[in-house]
């Protein structure tokens, strides 16, 4: 088993023998906040090479960056040269191209090496919402400490005060949602955590709890 596929058994991707055959990657769906509070690194950056190593059964891709910005780790890694990724996207490797876009990437660090796959967080910068960007910035350090708990149907309660509740599951899949895409859990002054939207128009189209 190679370093990245055992750091994928610790991060909630998961698979069997048979998946592996099959080429397929199942990730459990996870809001952008938790990806960046549970990364080791988060950074903004440029692919300008990469490179196939011939380590375990199915080989590591090596990704040479450019790093433009960092937002996670800086007393880990303060700079990130290369980003390992399984080759196989049937083990969760991601595919990223060369010298055309800039990426935000999240990983985490095994033994000194930067590791990303397809449940990490990662996305074409451009791609990115205000809110997002706004949340890698300053907003989703403010709610490392909260809880955002999936809800998949109804009715959804939060347990605790440092809880919030994720709703996009009821009508839309991970990252895709309107949560996902403008709102950031906080703790508030109080103590307790609550979604705060920032920038984004309120949506009627889905229910109120995304928006107590």
């Amino acid at each position: 088993m190679t370093a990245w596929l055992s750091f994928l058994v610790v991060f909630l991707c998961s698979w069997s023998l048979r998946d592996l055959v099959v080429e397929a990657c199942t990730c459990v769906p996870i809001h952008p906040q938790d990806a960046f509070c549970n990364s080791d690194i988060v950074i903004r950056a440029k692919v300008v090479g990469k490179k196939l190593m011939k380590d375990g059964p199915f080989g590591t891709m090596r990704y040479t960056v450019k790093q433009m910005k960092m937002y996670r780790g800086f007393q880990i890694m303060p700079h990130v040269q290369y980003i390992y990724t399984e080759a196989s996207e049937s083990l969760c490797g991601v595919k990223l191209e060369v010298n055309k876009y800039q990426y935000l990437i999240t990983g985490r660090v095994y033994e000194g090496k930067v590791y990303t796959g397809l449940c990490n967080w990662y996305e074409k910068w451009d791609r990115l919402t205000l809110s997002q960007r706004k949340g890698l910035n300053h907003r989703y350090h403010l709610g490392c400490s909260c809880k955002i708990r999936p809800c998949y149907y109804l009715p959804c309660f939060a347990t605790s005060k440092n809880e919030c509740i994720w709703t996009d599951m009821l009508s839309n899949f991970g990252h895709s949602g309107h949560q996902a895409k403008h709102y950031a859990c906080i703790q508030r002054v109080e103590g307790y955590c609550s979604w705060y939207r920032g920038w984004a128009p309120p949506d009627k189209t889905i229910i109120n709890a995304t928006d107590p």
